[in-house]
């Protein structure tokens, strides 16, 4: 999946974004608690997994 749409997947999304770029494991949990506690913070989260992509 090409960047630029996870990126905004990231910052609709986050969750998704995060299901996407790691599968159901628990950086995806992490994501989904972040996100509850306040968009931004799982907003971020999200963004930081897909930088730090290590599959590209």
């Amino acid at each position: 999946m090409n960047n630029l749409l996870k990126i905004l997947l990231a910052i609709f999304l986050p969750p998704v974004c995060a299901f996407i770029q790691v599968g159901f494991s628990l950086h995806f949990l992490i994501n989904i608690v972040l996100t509850l506690l306040g968009g931004l913070p799982g907003m971020v989260h999200a963004l930081w997994l897909v930088v730090t992509d290590k599959r590209a």
